[in-house]
């Protein structure tokens, strides 16, 4: 084997030890992210919806749904990216119904409940085969 064989190996062996080691940290950072989650909606009003909460929300959304994947979170980013695009679209109108944010929230608890139980667990009642 000629030396830049060998030094090939070696890093592909460094890339995979490094890709596991961010595997592991975004595993183990997705309690607290879904904390993030969970505090927002808990303080969410659905009356006079608070524009930061909304913010956090989609920021937190958004950056599960890029990123899930990458670390073998598939069926959590997309999950996460269905949840952020229904959020847009809320926060496209002028005012929007308490009962509307009342059910976008009980699909984020879902979605929650799920993800902190196993986020790599088929999704409740999700038939579509991900």
């Amino acid at each position: 084997m000629s030396t830049a064989q060998g030094m090939n190996g070696a890093v592909d062996v460094e890339f995979f030890e490094r890709l596991a080691e961010l595997n592991d940290k975004f595993a183990s950072s997705l309690p607290l992210t879904l904390g993030r989650l969970s505090v927002a909606r808990n303080t969410f009003d659905t009356v006079r919806p608070q524009p930061e909460l909304i913010g956090e929300l989609h920021a937190v959304l958004h950056t599960l749904a890029g990123s899930s994947a990458t670390f073998g979170f598939r069926i959590l980013g997309h999950q996460a990216r269905n949840l952020e695009q229904r959020l847009r679209v809320l926060m496209t109108f002028d005012a929007v119904a308490p009962e509307d944010w009342r059910a976008w929230l009980c699909e984020l608890d879902v979605f929650v409940a799920w993800a902190l139980r196993d986020p790599k667990d088929a999704y409740p009642n999700d038939e579509s085969g991900i």
